[in-house]
């Protein structure tokens, strides 16, 4: 079982379940600190048992050298302190750097986190046993200082998470990167190692792709992970997680002593189970290492509002227990807003603010196409109109000269697009990358649903590749659109499905332009596109990394131009 990804919204929660999940990838790095500590150190060992081996071998020159054999000898010595050299070079330095640099940084960030967390829950807690009698004005103050500390507990908790799954992501290639340089270089020097490097050959090359393939993937779901984290601080309350079944978070109840001890306040995590109104209290606390306590239950008859008459603490609710009669169990929310999350969810007695419900909405999907932009706008809404149109009739695609091969590019087999990799470079790692985020991307953003990208891309990867054997017979070729007639039926009620663009496209070649000419005008929808009028001309244009897409200079601007938008000069 993997690393559980870090979701930013329980960052604002703050669940044992999340100080375990963080736990865990601490846990993690500094194992690979320890097994980087350890390389080096075998290393170095290695480096001086290659010095040893050179000097037995100088003396084993010495011996030869009155045999007129001296070359044999310093040629092997001059290879062994090549060895020695690029060890050092290309595995020891590159991994001692990443142990100092990103490691380094994640403990520093660790300690940070830690610091943040004794200091909000600090403050917390004083806020909180200060007296309901006491002015407006100083409780406002106390409320506000207590709020700017949670945000800054909040933005750090989030920063934190980012970081751990940063270098998690990271260590994947800073680590294997530089053995699998050494090890080249060490085939390179021994004629057995050479014979052997080529049956390895197969494996480098893969694992060159895998190496090159995670780095692109985690440069694409870095700037995702950021982009969320950004939409999250700007309105956590609408990433909140919240469930139809059970609400969670943290109380303080109650807990009554015999006379003359009095009372005192334990900090507990709930979750509350609505359709059999169970309260599941469990005793936690975050700056005593975040031990976990015994979990007590309890069936909730009903819950008021606990007035400061009666109790000199804000927020606080009384529960009356069904499971032990004439019991009223007390417990005081955090804040306000969490107040009231709490009487809705148990039903309190009090009128509640309806929360309104936030339909977040994925723009600029639609637009792009399966293959981010397919044809010209114009004419892939005119095709899609008729194809829905129940009245329409077959529509002859080869028959019109508005239906180019951009706009009905679905037509055209994924295994038939594979097997032509050479003159369109999609291979069948760069269809996955294409297809895989678009056709199996789950409805929700989280960190989990963006790590789990990449095995989406396999999974397309594989049915392109056992399409035989998966659907049981091999693919038909296309016909010509120029020989050929394709008929598209009429489809009732086709939904839209909205895609992404792809994280990355490794394409093994790049081939320049030269010059292309724009024939339909364009406006940029993002930083890396170049807007564009008719007749504008591009210089320096290449293949981009994107399938149907170029990259060009325009007015000494260096951007994305739709293919399809430009002939080529």
């Amino acid at each position: 079982m993997g690393l559980h990804p870090l979701e930013f919204s329980e960052s604002y929660l703050d669940s044992p379940a999340f100080r375990d999940k963080i736990k865990a990838h601490e846990a993690e790095l500094d194992k690979t600190g320890r097994f980087i500590k350890e390389l080096y150190k075998d290393g170095k060992n290695l480096i001086n048992a290659t010095k040893q081996l050179s000097l037995a071998q100088k003396k084993f020159a010495q011996c030869l050298g009155e045999f007129k054999f001296e070359y044999i000898g310093d040629a092997k010595t001059d290879d062994e302190k090549c060895i020695g050299e690029n060890i050092t070079e290309t595995l020891m330095k590159p991994l001692e750097k990443f142990r100092k640099e990103h490691l380094g940084s994640a403990k520093a960030e660790r300690k940070r986190y830690e610091k943040e967390t004794e200091k909000y829950y600090s403050s917390l807690e004083k806020l909180l046993n200060i007296s309901a009698k006491k002015k407006e004005p100083q409780l406002q103050e106390a409320d506000m200082s207590v709020e700017a500390m949670r945000q800054h507990f909040q933005e750090s908790s989030l920063e934190y998470v980012c970081k751990l799954q940063e270098i998690q992501e990271r260590k994947k290639f800073e680590c294997v990167e530089p053995m699998l340089a050494f090890f080249q270089t060490v085939f390179t020097f021994y004629h057995q190692g050479y014979e052997l490097a080529k049956d390895f050959d197969h494996y480098k090359k893969a694992l060159q792709i895998n190496i090159q393939n995670t780095r692109s993937r985690f440069e694409g779901t870095r700037s995702e992970v950021y982009e969320l984290m950004k939409r999250i601080k700007e309105s956590p309350q609408e990433y909140r997680q919240t469930s139809p079944i059970s609400s969670e978070g943290y109380l303080y109840v109650q807990e009554k002593r015999p006379p003359p001890f009095g009372s005192s306040w334990v900090k507990r995590y709930c979750t509350f189970v609505k359709e059999q109104k169970i309260l599941h209290m469990k005793t936690f606390d975050q700056r005593s290492g975040g031990k976990l306590g015994e979990t007590e239950s309890v069936t909730i008859k009903s819950c008021v509002r606990k007035t400061t008459d009666t109790l000199d603490r804000r927020f606080c609710l009384d529960i009356e227990i069904t499971d032990r009669p004439s019991t009223v169990l007390t417990v005081q929310a955090l804040s306000e807003d969490d107040y009231r999350f709490w009487m809705h969810a148990m039903g309190g007695k009090e009128s509640v603010t309806s929360i309104t419900k936030h339909v977040f909405i994925f723009t600029g999907i639609n637009d792009q196409g399966l293959y981010r932009v397919v044809g010209v706008s114009s004419k892939v809404q005119k095709l899609l109109s008729l194809m829905i149109d129940e009245k329409s009739s077959e529509i002859d695609l080869a028959a019109s000269e508005d239906w180019d091969v951009k706009t009905i590019t679905n037509n055209k087999q994924h295994s038939d697009v594979a097997a032509n990799s050479k003159q369109n470079l999609m291979t069948v790692a760069n269809l996955g990358v294409v297809f895989g985020p678009t056709l199996m991307r789950p409805q929700e953003e989280t960190v989990a649903a963006i790590m789990d990208l990449k095995f989406q891309n396999i999974v397309v990867e594989i049915l392109i590749e056992q399409h035989e054997k998966i659907f049981g017979h091999a693919p038909s070729s296309s016909p010509s659109l120029a020989t050929a007639h394709l008929f598209a039926p009429t489809r009732q009620s086709k939904r839209l499905s909205r895609q992404n663009r792809p994280l990355a496209v490794y394409n093994p070649q790049v081939v320049t332009l030269m010059k292309a000419k724009a024939v339909y005008p364009c406006e940029a929808e993002h930083d890396s596109e170049l807007s564009f009028q008719v007749g504008a001309i591009f210089h320096d244009v290449t293949l981009s990394r994107e399938p149907g897409w170029l990259e060009g200079v325009l007015e000494g601007k260096r951007g994305l131009i739709p293919e399809n938008y430009v002939d080529i000069l």
